[in-house]
């Protein structure tokens, strides 16, 4: 007797549901591409307990006659394609022909439909794949179509499916990738009987983003745009500053010709484009939309249609990486300080300052100490001083003040700004590091004393396989017994830095897998390590002309707001918030 035997129809909608169906907001997503599709410029979704009891899509698009109802629910029934040639360039959201089949034998469906040229509806009822009779009624022009209690026959898979709140979240942000795609259309969502948003047409994008989470993302946005005419491909993006970065990529959102898509290679891009801005544990916000020719990537790779693959997905990789690169280092993403508001708040913070000038009042002199250890001092000639010319000058009214040895106040045309010193010491020399190894390598200096370090088979492989990058930092290494390794001359650069932790430290970079796959990151992560270990650091009393050069070398910098790890290195105070605070406004 045959063991193998032909499924009947239902059951293979039941399986195609378990791909396309996960959840209630799977249905909304589905129900809503339809109506995009359709050309529906008002979308009015309502759900009951999260899209368990109901979900209710209701649109003004263009509707389908009494043939084209009856037809929609049967399996990979489609007005989208009709050949296979079709494929290589789907234009709409939908395609296959199966979500409304898929959803019909997992729930209770009630679909009214009416055309623009017809004086009247026609409506059809589904329950978990048994179909009633198509029969007229009264409608609107378009569509609305009620799914009810979903995955009632199949307590499995109803199971599964989480609390009321938490799937509203999920019906929430799939309600959030549409209206981010498609601003010119009105949209409506409402809870049991609630509104949650109520989203007017013809919003730009800003104001959108503005309703759906909040006036500080929206106003803390950087617009840029790229069009690229010899591949065809446009690029507009509004880029979050880095003060309001988050700690995961749940504001990353990633648009293609008005289709949200996850893609490893452009989050790995706009990773990249925003590294040395935020920390490393932080990511960018960003609103990213892509247009291109249809025919260049494919979007029937995954069942929900949230991954597509690209024919060039390095092309569009670089492309992206230099768009968003290039806007964030050209932007000023300094942070702005903002007052506190509330008279109670106010008082504290009068009371604050007037005490914080009493016990830090400016002294005249400050004991000069430089910016180096007195042994390292007498080991290697220092690079980083203030200039003689400066320290001949008559006395003059300083516009700074150090605090806490860590921190310098300066006056600013704005009002004041405070300057953390090891974060901006650490970007200046980021640079000068930078500067210097595209030119040649780092100058260097013998060593009165060489200082020896051990390590093991794998460290020492490593130090021989990156031999040229050390050299290009100025650092001689000799063997010096038994695993054990020398080190003959340092940079004159990094003379603040310890050689031996130094080495240590860059022995642990040159054995991190991940570090090294990459040979531009590598070195990236190098310098950044060489600039942490040589700037001044927290708690170092500065003399008058070391702060006056510190703030002269800030000037240069194009990029003078973030250390290269992504810290900010100084936050501004403007004049009209002090003066908001002492009521002189």
């Amino acid at each position: 007797m045959a063991q193998i035997r032909v499924l009947e129809q239902n059951m293979v909608n039941m399986i195609a549901a378990g791909e396309v169906i996960e959840r209630p907001a799977s249905v909304v997503k589905e129900l809503v591409e339809n109506s995009i599709d359709a050309g529906a410029t008002k979308i009015t979704i309502s759900v009951e307990d999260g899209g368990k009891k109901l979900i209710s899509v209701a649109d003004n698009g263009y509707g389908m006659d009494g043939e084209d109802l009856g037809l929609a629910f049967e399996p990979h029934t489609t007005s989208k394609i009709k050949t296979s040639k079709d494929l290589l360039g789907i234009s709409t959201l939908g395609f296959r022909g199966e979500a409304l089949a898929s959803i019909a034998s997992v729930a209770q469906i009630k679909a009214v439909s009416r055309t623009k040229d017809s004086n009247s509806g026609n409506c059809i009822e589904i329950d978990c794949g048994s179909k009633g009779e198509i029969k007229p009624c009264s409608a609107d022009t378009g569509t609305k179509i009620e799914v009810r209690d979903i995955f009632y026959k199949l307590p499995a898979r109803r199971k599964f499916l989480r609390t009321a709140n938490t799937e509203m979240s999920h019906i929430i942000e799939q309600f959030i990738r549409t209206a981010l795609a498609n601003p010119e259309v009105n949209f409506t969502l409402n809870s049991n009987a609630r509104a949650i948003y109520n989203l007017q047409g013809g919003q730009s994008l800003r104001q959108r983003i503005s309703t759906l989470f909040s006036s500080e993302i929206a106003e803390n946005l950087i617009e840029t745009e790229s069009d690229e005419k010899k591949t065809d491909v446009h690029i507009y993006a509004l880029l979050g500053k880095p003060e309001i970065s988050r700690t995961n990529n749940k504001l990353q959102y990633i648009f293609l010709n008005g289709r949200f898509i996850r893609d490893k290679f452009i989050s790995h891009a706009i990773r990249e484009a925003y590294r040395g801005c935020i920390e490393e544990n932080r990511f960018g916000v960003i609103f990213l939309f892509i247009q291109m020719p249809y025919d260049e990537y494919d979007v029937n790779v995954h069942p929900t249609k949230i991954e597509v693959r690209f024919f060039n997905s390095n092309l569009i990789h670089s492309q992206i990486l230099a768009v968003i690169r290039e806007k964030l280092l050209a932007a000023d993403v300094g942070v702005s300080a903002k007052m506190p508001s509330g008279e109670v708040k106010g008082k504290q913070i009068n009371e604050a300052i007037a005490e914080f000038f009493k016990k830090h009042r400016p002294i005249h002199t400050q004991q000069q100490i430089g910016f180096q250890g007195a042994e390292a001092a007498r080991k290697y000639k220092s690079e980083y001083r203030p200039s003689t010319e400066y320290e001949r000058q008559a006395p003059q009214k300083r516009n700074f003040i150090q605090i806490h040895d860590s921190f310098i106040v300066t006056e600013t045309e704005e009002g004041f700004c405070i300057i953390d010193q090891h974060a901006l010491h650490e970007r200046i020399m980021y640079e000068n590091l930078c500067r210097r190894i595209k030119a040649g390598k780092l100058e260097s200096q013998k060593l009165l004393l060489p200082e020896s370090f051990e390590l093991t088979a794998g460290e020492a492989e490593a130090i021989k396989n990156n031999s040229e990058l050390i050299e290009k930092l100025g650092i001689e290494l000799v063997d010096f017994g038994p695993r054990t390794m020398a080190i003959q001359a340092f940079s004159v650069m990094l003379a603040k830095a310890s050689a031996v932790e130094f080495l240590k430290d860059l022995v642990g970079l040159l054995t991190d897998k991940s570090k090294t796959e990459n040979g531009e990151k590598l070195l990236d992560e190098v310098l950044n390590m060489a600039a942490c270990k040589a700037a001044i650091k927290a708690g170092q009393r500065l003399s008058d002309g070391e702060i006056a050069q510190l703030l002269a070398d800030k000037d240069t910098l194009e990029r003078a707001g973030r250390c290269p790890h992504g810290r900010p290195t100084m936050i501004k105070f403007s004049k009209a918030e002090l003066e908001k605070q002492f009521k002189r406004t």
